[in-house]
């Protein structure tokens, strides 16, 4: 069947300009000021003037040539049937340390999809590793100014590079990062650690290649390699233990002290887990120059005391009785431990149940509350004190949805559970505000079937 030309509009937002000129869900895109449409960014690029002909192709086929006049920064109002208008472009990489590479067989098909797309990295934030990258798309987000550009980076030695990436075409990393920063363009980069492949001196190498591209490149986070316990067949890798973990932190900060010298940010910092791993205090709020590496898991319990702190602070504290449950993953366990001693310090009358869940869909070694799924939660709460309620947090669910990775709902887990379970954001705030709240009275949720837990029938 012969691709039709143009983009399908799915939407059209209320009142919107698109709106009143008629255009309608059904028809299609063809070009704005004569220029054909090849993605998001093309779209983005041509809407922002003030004066715009726009080509729309009618379900019969007719087309319209629309003049529109509008502000420069005011959006068509259009919803296309892909937020790329595009393809996604998917890993040419095969990394040694890669997680989807170590994740069990038959789960949902999406889970497997690794993408590397460049456009994913400006509209979601995603970390690319810049081999899917030609000249043209360079070229692209040059002409755009398309900022931030999230990068992988993992080592600048290109020979190491190569090796880690599984890519003979991995290497230029430094040179394509060079075109970008001359250009202006913004960039956040990203270390997964492997023992005896990108640490130590490499870890140097790379901390002091990456540094020449200050101010553009605004951060480097370093993470520590997660490994599953589906590893047969894959590079041999091991994690960090405690000394390890102490070592990296010794590092980083000398290079933070340094660079803070220079530039006056601390630009490289280690991930909260091997902070926890070392058994150390965290860093003070300055250390982390803003939080530009929430996502990576850079700063977050800092955050979340300081925000519970002053969450706490603001409040008079009372005599109100409740009982409830939090479960979290192993990583962030004592700090909860810390946050709910608080707690009690101002409400006396609230018990909580902290619960401790191990990962045994992934392996022990997963220790985050984001890789967590229903069915651990089911087996390893059943029977335990619950409360009127289980507060659990967003990460462990698929974004703006309440299913586990495991495919398990929230309302299953209810069921199983037979507690009314709370979603609970990543803030400090919200933790507070969910914990002293008022229980709400009704039914628990969740759906009449029974949840299944995986099976993995290979092994």
């Amino acid at each position: 069947m012969e691709k039709q030309k143009g983009h399908l509009i799915t939407a059209v937002e209320p009142e919107s300009v698109a709106a009143e000129l008629e255009i309608c869900p059904g028809d299609r895109l063809l070009a704005i000021d004569g220029n054909e449409i090849e993605d998001i960014f093309d779209y983005r690029f041509y809407t922002g003037d003030s004066y715009l002909e726009v080509l729309i192709a009618k379900p019969d086929g007719e087309e319209w040539l629309l003049e529109i006049e509008k502000e420069p920064e005011e959006d068509l109002g259009l919803v296309f049937e892909s937020g790329l208008m595009d393809e996604y472009k998917s890993c040419r990489n095969r990394c040694v340390f890669c997680f989807i590479d170590q994740m069990p067989p038959g789960m949902r098909e999406t889970l497997y999809f690794k993408d590397d797309d460049s456009r994913l990295s400006f509209l979601q934030g995603n970390y690319i590793t810049l081999t899917n990258m030609s000249e043209r798309d360079l070229e692209r987000i040059i002409r755009f100014h398309l900022a931030p550009i999230n990068i992988s980076v993992h080592a600048t030695d290109p020979q190491l590079r190569c090796k880690m990436l599984n890519n003979r075409f991995a290497g230029d990393v430094l040179t394509k990062m060079q075109a970008l920063y001359e250009a202006g363009i913004e960039m956040n980069g990203q270390i997964v650690l492997c023992p005896g492949l990108n640490d130590k001196e490499q870890l140097d190498r790379t901390i002091g290649d990456l540094a020449r591209f200050l101010p553009h490149m605004r951060s480097l986070s370093v993470v520590p390699v997660g490994l599953t316990k589906y590893r047969e067949g894959l590079y041999p890798l091991t994690g960090f233990d405690k000394e390890q973990a102490g070592a990296v932190i010794d590092q980083i900060e000398g290079w933070q002290n340094k660079i803070h010298g220079q530039h006056g940010v601390h630009f490289v910092q280690a991930s909260d887990e091997f902070y926890i791993l070392a058994g150390r205090p965290m860093p003070g709020a300055d250390r982390y120059d803003g939080y530009l590496q929430l996502e990576n898991g850079v700063g977050m319990v800092r955050l979340l005391l300081d925000e519970v702190e002053e969450a706490l602070g603001s409040m008079e504290g009372d005599e109100r009785q409740a009982e409830l449950s939090l479960a979290t993953g192993q990583l962030a366990w004592g700090y909860m431990g810390q946050i709910l001693h608080k707690v009690r310090e101002k409400y006396p009358g609230i018990q909580v149940h902290l619960h401790q869940i191990r990962n045994d869909f992934f392996g022990p070694s997963i220790t985050v509350a984001g890789l967590l799924t229903g069915q651990d939660l089911i087996r390893q709460l059943q029977g335990q004190p619950l409360g009127e309620r289980l507060l659990l947090p967003s990460v462990m669910l698929r974004s703006g949805e309440d299913v586990f990775l495991d495919d398990i709902t929230v309302g299953q887990v209810e069921r199983a559970l037979q507690v009314s379970v709370d979603i609970v954001k990543s803030s400090g705030y919200d933790l507070i505000d969910s914990i002293v709240k008022a229980p709400q009275k009704g039914a628990v949720r969740g759906r009449a079937e029974e949840y299944r837990p995986y099976e993995n029938k290979e092994c």
